[in-house]
């Protein structure tokens, strides 16, 4: 195998766990202070209404599109330029008393009628009511915690409780995260977003169950050593693994962000920073969360059994 780093390297990363606690925590204050103050920009799947994709034989202004519509009695739109050519837009209208559909019909409709028929070629049309927008939010919230919960629950399983606890902490930290990079770089959160979530939980845990094996190994054969000895010397012993396969994994996505069109702009971001986020979290955020419990668990186990070592002497 290609060592990309050497067998005999020691890097110290759990001494950089308070540099590392720092870091993390301003990230999770912006991200949760933009999503709760700022808020997510929902998509027609969540927040409901209509969208009509269009693209236009050549380039268009968006006041344009915007006139034109006006003037079939839409006031209140949203029109995104996507892609690089200037003629295609998105066009998002939100809900109103009538059904979605008529809605969206009619404004394709308007733009063929002002632009004509052969110059605007109608992509796609969507059309979401409230209950429905309503209802996928729930379930893709619940369907994110759920995941990140089931993740925390087999890393318990399959190891010690401390390092489900550490997983867990990392997965919500990193979902957080790239939430807030979403929502600070102004992406719409429709399905496509709560997949590449889901993906990220996915690929995140992947590292985070090879380092725990190490480190469940080195401590079965080094029970001497201190257990931030035993992370270290664990990470550093997967360290190449991790360069090779989650630098890979990041040059994968980052050509799917550059080269996969704007259409999956959203995916391919949120999996570039999660890829990112995953590795770091990794290192610097769980198993930091394991040695603690470590520290504050052991101590407490230790004071418990001389507390009751003299009362069994009195019996």
């Amino acid at each position: 195998m290609l060592e990309i780093v050497p067998p005999n390297t020691r890097i110290d990363f759990l001494g950089w766990r308070r540099t590392a606690a720092i870091v993390s925590a301003t990230l999770l204050a912006a991200s949760l202070a933009l999503l709760f103050l700022r808020g997510p920009k929902l998509g027609i799947d969540f927040a409901g209404g209509s969208l009509v994709h269009a693209r236009f034989a050549t380039a268009k202004q968006a006041d344009e599109i915007r006139v034109a519509l006006a003037g079939g009695g839409f006031a209140d739109l949203d029109i995104q330029d996507f892609g690089s050519t200037g003629s295609e837009f998105l066009i998002r209208v939100p809900l109103t008393g009538t059904e979605n559909e008529a809605v969206s019909e009619r404004a394709a409709s308007i733009l063929r009628e002002s632009f004509g028929a052969d110059q605007v070629d109608i992509l796609r049309i969507e059309a979401v009511g409230p209950r429905v927008g309503e209802a996928l939010r729930g379930k893709a919230i619940a369907a994110l915690l759920l995941a990140t919960l089931m993740m925390g629950i087999y890393i318990w399983v399959r190891f010690e409780w401390r390092f489900g606890v550490g997983t867990a902490g990392a997965l919500l930290h990193d979902v957080i995260i790239v939430t807030g990079f979403l929502i600070a770089f102004g992406y719409e959160f429709d399905l496509n977003i709560v997949a590449s979530l889901l993906t990220v939980v996915g690929f995140s845990v992947n590292d985070k169950v090879v380092v725990s094996d190490r480190i469940r190994e080195s401590r079965r054969k080094d029970r001497r050593s201190p257990l931030a000895t035993v992370i270290n010397t664990s990470v550093n012993e997967t360290l190449s693994r991790t360069i090779l396969t989650n630098g890979l994994a990041f040059l994968a996505v980052l050509s799917l962000f550059v080269l996969g069109g704007s259409v999956i702009h959203g995916f391919a971001f949120a999996l570039v920073v999660g890829s990112l986020v995953g590795t770091y979290s990794t290192i610097f955020v769980a198993s930091p969360i394991v040695l603690f419990f470590e520290k504050a668990v052991a101590p407490a186990a230790e004071r418990g059994r001389a507390v009751s070592a003299p009362a069994a002497r009195r019996r």
